[in-house]
């Protein structure tokens, strides 16, 4: 079966899949019903362009949803000096299973950690004990707040009764079949088609050159409004930044797009207070969204302020989308960041001394790892990750 073959083959089973019947998909597509028909028995052959968008239109048909939300970036500040409070009654974790350093960022004086959830702990009151979750953290965090019987709901009510002051929150939106198109997104913004209280964009190509052979494209990045503000927008090609970074191809990547709503201070305050107020945060989402920026296509007979919105715009505004429930995607804290570098950097290195032990009839290495003492630090870490969740949260 040739490649074409293999792609009409697919498509009419995803049609089939999703119970979309030949008459449907035509109407979605402008032609007729017979040129399906033709299209799928190979009495036709179909441009690459129209397999494109049939998969696309077949996508929207798809009776699971097409776009996912959760957060991806949680940090607040709490007016207190004392840690043990935000940890045990905010977190809800025993303050004994974190890890201690005597240092931290943004000139904390030091820090509690466990995995990727940090509390930062200032002895000025202005500064106070700051909490900051970033994407793997919070995904470790819904882990924690599953055995808590908790959502992020009941976390930010909390948050409030602590008085709490949010410095960032961000909302991603995983696209999951390529809804947007972040290069032509990016091209409507240089072609002065998105229509914006920002004053600027900026639009990166970075990664690794991919698929030579069939497509030399680098991924897209598209930041619109200015990073210093309280409120803007990344966009990117999730795909391409799983493959350069994991090596994962990109057909087998779950989301080919992410579109980040990163809020600070006031905004990201009164996001959350949306949130709490109706629970819908596909409907508190894609307000923002609609607040801030519109693409649309250029109508050189029309001013500026009446072009018609983009269709693939208007259907990720669509009110399909603003049913969408937050995802929860919760994992456990794992040892896989340090098991990956002593894979990349160590193991090699292993290998030839114990080669070499081998060959030479010796003991070096047996003799170094018993001699090895394991620090406070390490305990603390080893305790981290063989304690049931259980014994991490508070009763």
């Amino acid at each position: 079966m040739t490649e074409l073959a293999q792609k009409i083959q697919r498509l009419k089973n995803k049609r089939l899949d999703y119970g979309v019947s030949q008459n449907k998909l035509a109407v979605e597509l402008g032609i007729s019903r017979q040129y399906i028909s033709e299209i799928e028995t190979e009495k036709v052959l179909p441009s690459e362009s129209l397999l494109h968008d049939m998969e696309i239109v077949l996508e929207r048909l798809n009776p699971e949803q097409s776009l996912e939300m959760l957060f991806d970036y949680v940090r607040i500040r709490f007016p207190t000096t004392e840690p043990q409070s935000v940890i045990e009654n905010i977190l809800k974790l025993k303050k004994k299973v974190m890890l201690h350093e005597d240092r931290a960022f943004y000139s904390y004086d030091e820090q509690y950690v466990f995995g990727e959830i940090v509390v930062m702990v200032s002895h000025e009151l202005e500064k106070g004990v700051l909490v900051e979750m970033k994407g793997k953290g919070c995904r470790q965090f819904e882990h924690l707040l599953l055995a808590q019987h908790r959502s992020w709901y009941d976390f930010f009510l909390d948050v409030f009764s602590a008085d709490g002051v949010y410095k960032r929150l961000d909302i991603a939106i995983n696209d999951k079949i390529g809804l947007l198109d972040i290069p032509e997104l990016a091209q409507k913004c240089r072609n002065e088609e998105c229509i914006s209280v920002f004053r600027n964009f900026k639009n990166y190509r970075s990664g690794e050159l991919v698929r030579q052979h069939e497509k030399a494209d680098m991924g897209n990045t598209l930041y619109i409004g200015s990073l210093k503000s309280d409120v803007y927008f990344c966009l990117y090609e999730k795909d391409y930044e799983q493959y350069v970074r994991l090596g994962i191809p990109l057909e087998e990547n779950p989301v080919k797009n992410r579109f980040e709503i990163r809020l600070k201070n006031e905004r990201a305050l009164h996001a959350v207070i949306d949130l709490l107020n109706h629970r819908n945060v596909g409907e508190t989402s894609f307000s923002i969204i609609n607040r801030y920026i519109r693409f649309v296509d250029k109508d050189s007979n029309q001013r500026r302020s009446q072009w018609r919105i983009n269709e693939n715009w208007a259907y990720f505004l669509g009110e399909n989308q603003r049913s969408i429930r937050l995802t929860s995607q919760p994992e456990p804290y794992t040892f896989d960041r340090t098991l990956n570098w002593l894979a990349r950097q160590v193991m090699p290195t292993l290998k030839l001394a114990m080669e070499v032990d081998r060959l030479n009839q010796t003991t070096m290495i047996s003799d170094m790892l018993d001699y090895a003492q394991l620090s406070d630090r390490h305990r603390k870490i080893l305790a981290q990750q063989t304690l049931p969740v259980s014994e991490v949260i508070t009763p």
